[in-house]
């Protein structure tokens, strides 16, 4: 094959993964990416689209090795190869590596050998962006850890207070709730600790927002955060999805109070959530719960064929409050 040939085929080849990239089909990218690899061993933008496409299989061993290998053939600082780095760093838990990333980076970090545990500022984490991507609340400890602080639908397969890894780039901004400021949209990449609080579905009834008030605001042994999901969650029915009877019709009173609400526990077990809502149900009247749900749901599975990483519209699992 004359040298022409020899270019011209290299050219297609590339060609062909950077497509096959860009079609979402991360597994042949990062196959094809390999294949160009054989033939350009120091090509530094082969081994970052190489460790990126690793990096969104959740691949984090094959990601932090062509992206310390880009950095090494660059020969000088380039910042999306070491956030990229100090990401796959992070899920392979190496946190020397990936604490000298962010140095270099320029973020300041808390001393130690360890794991980073800082604050960050509050952040919206869409989960599973590969599969719907329910958007929740959450507060980073380190630039791409997050500890969430809303109760995530059961279908999410996650947890409050589980740490996610989240991506390095923003996909949007979203109000914090205050009115007044907007925080960063980043996608949940990988689950690095699942906490101990089940999510819990009550439907409950009661005749006014105070009465709702004191059950979100209660605090027992064993019950992390209640929440009233008929107003923060857009665009998702839980009773119908539940099989509770209900009635479309009669959501509202004259007064605009939904009578039946929708509420999510993060709890560590259903002896708690039932003697947190006796004990509510109790003090006045009115109040009333038709049924407690504890759906188990694995965390979908990733899927291919979309581009999940550049972001999308919201969707039905939203959290519209702060």
């Amino acid at each position: 094959m004359t040298t022409s040939a020899i270019d011209d085929d290299l050219e297609a080849l590339e060609a062909r993964a950077y497509d096959t990239f860009g079609k979402g089909e991360l597994t042949p990218a990062a196959q094809l990416f390999g294949e160009l690899l054989e033939r350009q061993p120091d090509a530094i933008h082969l081994h970052y689209m190489k460790g990126l496409a690793h990096k969104y299989l959740g691949e984090w061993s094959q990601s932090l090795h062509h992206n310390l290998r880009a950095i090494a053939l660059k020969g000088e600082f380039e910042e999306s190869l070491a956030w990229n780095a100090a990401i796959a760093a992070t899920g392979l838990g190496d946190w020397e590596e990936a604490r000298r990333q962010w140095k270099r980076c320029g973020i300041r970090i808390p001393e130690g050998t360890g794991p980073i545990e800082s604050d960050f500022g509050l952040a919206s984490i869409r989960l599973n962006p590969w599969h719907g991507g329910e958007t929740v609340w959450a507060r980073r400890i380190d630039p791409v850890r997050a500890r969430l602080l809303n109760v995530p639908l059961p279908e999410s397969g996650h947890r409050l207070f589980d740490i996610v890894l989240h991506d390095g780039a923003p996909t949007g901004r979203r109000h914090s709730g205050d009115g007044d400021r907007t925080v960063p949209v980043f996608n949940a990449l990988y689950t690095l600790a699942e906490s101990e609080y089940r999510t819990f579905v009550a439907f409950v009834r009661c005749d006014s927002p105070e009465d709702l008030d004191e059950l979100t605001e209660a605090t027992l042994p064993g019950i992390g955060y209640v929440e009233d999901w008929t107003r923060s969650v857009v665009h998702y029915c839980l009773r119908c999805s539940y099989g509770t009877p209900h009635d479309h019709d009669a959501e509202s009173s004259a007064e605009g109070w939904a009578s039946e609400r929708s509420v999510g526990i993060g709890a560590q077990g259903k002896a708690a959530v039932e003697r947190l809502l006796d004990g509510w149900q109790s003090r006045a009247p009115g109040r009333g719960v038709e049924g407690i749900e504890a759906p188990r749901h694995e965390r979908p599975e990733r899927t291919q064929g979309h581009t999940w990483w550049r972001g999308q519209d919201a969707d039905e699992g939203e959290r519209t409050d702060g």
